[in-house]
């Protein structure tokens, strides 16, 4: 990075590490609308809702993932900034290292969770049947997925995020072909999408990994002395992360039990199919959130927090754009986005009338949650995980036990907007109070 190409050239520089971010979360996250496609088209509504119901194991293994690899991006940054180069390369490997065996860890305790889980939520035998074929297999498949989208953190961070959309590209083509193949040819249903899934991301894996060997100039992967210093403070660092996505966890598995209770396996499915829109949007935010996480870490850690201000507010004005259009684009295609999933005339129904209320909330996650990162990334962990925790746990959660028993699932519609409403007005204090202390250390330097 040239910090007087990122001076002159502000809302470039975002372009250039958040487009190339943009696209691969895209990507990624087309991989899951993809085996939603199949499911819905192949198994039934049944099969979508059994995926979602596992979906807050998902958001788990992300939880870690990003704790750990946003903490890390974040200290290695700002390494790289005051030029400090073994360290940069002796965090991104403890940082490799430490997502690995965690993720590992994790799923073969989550093995022995499934069937409690079902218990708990009290699924039905066929619903049942579909989670076990699916999860059992994922297991093995989102341990590669989090190690593959930390590696991708740190080729990003390194100035070469073109080349991990590449491998996302690969991975959504061979996702997309073993799912045809499997699921509409061998009849593997459930069980044939996961496996679609495992052998794509295995297969982008490799070539990920194949960059630091062959293409790395900075992250190299090299002998490291584990240091426990370092690993608090990459803890600490991706609190907001872990919180924010240990959040989606608990309201998602929330959001499961409210509308099984009041609803039943329609609105499962009918929010499964709105989720999917949802998921896209978050990771067109996280692309942005990536891309400038790299440009705000190193602008702070050479001293010129003016400038990571600026490319806050640009990155801000940025995802506010993105927001609005995909509001009107709802508004647009709401009609026609339901049928694309299922044959249920019920369903279908209730994703036309939910999609435009949900929606809404896309005009205010999206400051929500590069402000978010902009803390995380200058070190401020605890700002972040309040934003965090408030969008994602604690006024959501009020929000879905309170609303859907009086409004249906109109109140289920409603619970994420009214949550990032409230939300962007802490996002904004803690913005005000950070440009204060920022204003008085810059006049204190000069």
């Amino acid at each position: 990075m040239n910090l007087n190409t990122i001076r002159k050239h502000q809302r470039k520089s975002i372009l250039e590490f958040a487009l190339p971010a943009i696209i691969a979360m895209i990507l990624t996250s087309l991989i899951t609308v993809v085996d939603g496609f199949f499911i819905g088209n192949y198994v039934g509504k049944e099969g979508l809702a059994a995926v979602n119901l596992g979906l807050p194991i998902i958001y788990l293994f992300l939880a870690v993932g990003l704790m750990v690899s946003v903490g890390g991006i974040a200290i290695a940054g700002m390494a790289l900034g005051a030029g400090e180069i073994k360290k940069c390369k002796d965090v991104f490997n403890q940082t490799i290292c430490t997502v690995t065996v965690i993720t590992i860890l994790l799923s073969v305790i989550m093995y022995f969770c499934i069937q409690p889980l079902l218990g708990l939520l009290n699924a039905d035998a066929q619903v049942s049947g579909y989670f076990k074929d699916y999860y059992y297999v994922l297991l093995l498949q989102l341990p590669l997925m989090v190690i593959n989208s930390s590696c991708g953190m740190f080729i990003r961070g390194e100035g070469n995020p073109q080349y991990y959309m590449k491998v996302s590209i690969l991975t959504l083509i061979i996702n997309g072909l073993l799912d045809y193949l499997f699921v509409r040819f061998l009849g593997w249903g459930v069980r044939g999408v996961a496996a679609a899934s495992l052998i794509a991301t295995a297969i982008g894996l490799m070539w990920v990994l194949s960059y630091f060997r062959k293409k790395a100039t900075v992250y190299t992967f090299q002998r490291f002395r584990f240091s426990r210093e370092t690993l608090v403070k990459t803890f600490l660092n991706g609190s907001s992360e872990f919180v924010g996505e240990m959040s989606l966890s608990i309201s998602m598995f929330a959001y499961n039990y409210v509308i099984l209770k009041y609803i039943g396996v329609d609105g499962v499915s009918a929010f499964t199919i709105v989720g999917y829109l949802s998921y896209i949007f978050s990771m067109v935010l996280i692309g942005f959130g990536q891309g400038a996480s790299p440009l705000i870490s190193f602008t702070y850690g050479a001293r010129e927090r003016a400038l990571a201000i600026k490319l806050r507010k640009l990155t801000n004005q940025m995802v506010l754009g993105a927001g609005i259009l995909t509001f009107l684009l709802v508004l647009i295609g709401r009609q026609w986005y339901g049928g694309l999933f299922v044959k249920s005339e019920a369903v279908e129904q209730m994703v036309q009338s939910g999609m435009l209320l949900f929606a809404i909330s896309f005009l205010f996650s999206g400051i929500n949650t590069i402000t978010s990162f902009y803390f995380t990334s200058i070190g401020k962990a605890m700002e972040s995980a309040i934003i965090s925790s408030a969008r994602g746990l604690v006024l959501l959660l009020i929000c879905i036990f309170l609303l859907p028993p009086l409004l249906g699932m109109t109140g289920i519609w409603l619970a994420a907007p009214i949550t990032e409403g409230a939300t962007l007005l802490i996002s904004l204090f803690f913005i005000s109070v950070d440009g204060r202390v920022t204003k008085k250390l810059t006049i204190g330097e000069n």
